[in-house]
Formats: structure tokens, sequence, C-alpha cells
């Protein structure tokens, strides 16, 4: 049987700001866990203060996501459960994903030899074995839930309609062609500082177009620099390892 696409629920009114799916998210991934306020190679998600209210950042995980069609080499893919997966074998490093995203997500490992790019993967791995997200199973008051897309636009339009306190919008429904990942608010989400003129059309799309306006020869001359930029680092990465070793042995 064909699986539902999955996606995230998460209802700002009922956030308390306890930074559980944040810290949730570092111990899944083996990041280090103090708390930052941004998002970074080490901070796939966080919640920060808007307007009184407790407003989580994360990846989108655009239905057509922009960063995908803006990579040259197919680093990031939308799978049919709904995460947006990169793949960092393929990455050269171009970062035109960090440049496509409406929503500023991708990180990029400014620290590492051999730097790759980091965001929320939507805990495909945990989805493979049938559990939920992370940060929607530390989620004490349930502000984030896991499940069927579908049926999580059903329950938001249900809490719309069943208080009035809501803002009758679900953020991410159609914005930029839909997202994996809903929000409701009983504060326009403009003030709680999501982008405030993202549209309907999938920006995709536009990527592409941008993309198409560009001469070959500059995205070819792009793609060898960040090639060989890649290769140059991922050797000091190497002669840095097996200066370890020799250490040790020595």
């Amino acid at each position: 049987m064909t699986k539902k696409p999955k996606g995230l629920l998460i209802d700002i009114t009922r956030c308390i700001g306890c930074n559980a799916c944040a810290d949730a998210c570092k111990e899944v991934h083996g990041f280090p866990s103090q708390r930052e306020g941004e998002l970074s190679a080490t901070a796939l998600t966080i919640v920060k203060d808007r307007e009184e209210r407790h407003v989580r950042r994360l990846c989108m995980h655009c239905e057509e996501p922009a960063c995908a069609s803006a990579c040259p080499v197919g680093a990031l893919h939308k799978t049919a459960l709904g995460p947006v997966l990169y793949d960092a074998d393929k990455c050269i490093g171009c970062r035109y994903c960090m440049l496509a995203c409406a929503y500023s997500v991708p990180r990029y490992q400014w620290t590492k030899l051999a730097p790759f790019v980091k965001k929320c993967d939507m805990c495909a791995d945990r989805q493979a074995q049938g559990k939920p997200t992370a940060c929607a199973e530390a989620c004490p008051v349930e502000a984030t839930v896991f499940g069927d897309r579908e049926e999580l636009l059903k329950e938001a339009q249900r809490r719309l309609l069943a208080d009035s306190k809501y803002v009758q919008r679900i953020y991410g429904s159609d914005e930029a062609g839909g997202t994996s990942v809903l929000f409701i608010s009983d504060v326009p989400f403009e003030k709680l500082g999501f982008p405030p003129k993202i549209g309907k059309q999938p920006r995709n799309v536009m990527a592409a177009a941008a993309l198409a306006e560009v001469p070959p020869v500059v995205l070819l001359g792009g793609g060898l620099l960040a090639s060989l930029y890649w290769i140059t680092q991922r050797r000091q990465a190497v002669a840095v390892e097996e200066a370890k070793e020799r250490g040790e042995r020595s």
C-alpha cells in the first residue's frame, strides 16, 4: 500500500518555548547540546520569541522545492513521504540552494575543511522506521504534531473554525506551492517573522527560470571552481586525518 505524504502541524498558540523540540533534534543528529539562537549547521530547528509568542524555525520541506530546482547536480530532492533530502556525495559546494530558498533555511559548514550544507531532514530515517519526527515526539504540549499532511490540513482547519482566536490562515497550505510543514497562529504570520510576500507560485519555477537566464559558461565555470575547491578542501581534510593517525602511531 502506498504511504501518504507526511508533514508537521505547528500550533504557535500552544508552544510554551521549552525548546524540547530543538533539544531532541540535536540529540538525534548527534550535535552539541548547547542551544543556539539562529539556524546553523548544528541547529536544524530553533525557537525564537516574536510578539510574545514562541515560533519554530526549520526547513519547510516545500512540495516543489526551489533548492532542489536550483541545484545543478541533484544533491537535493523531494521524497514521496515529504522530506526534502540532501545528498552530500553529490554536492559541489555551489550554495545555489541557499540563494534559492525563500525561507533562508540551508546552512553551510563554514568551519569544516570539507564543508557540506545542513538542514532539517524531517527525521527521514525515523520515518522509515515508522516513527514520528524527534521534535514532535518530544513536544510536551503537542504544539508540534506529526502525521499525514492531508489529515494535518483537516485538523488545522478544524481548529481555525472552532476557535476565533486563530488567524484564518494555514501557513504552508499553498505558500510557494505548499509545504510539508504547516503553521497556525493567533498572531499574523508577517509579525512573527514569516516571509511576507511568498505567494502561491512554486519557487522552483522561478529558480529554474533564473538559472535559465544565466549563461551556460557561468554555470560551468562556477561548477568547475566549486569542484576544484571541494577537491582541495577534501585533500586537506584527508591530510589532516593522516597526520593524526601518524601521530597516534608514533
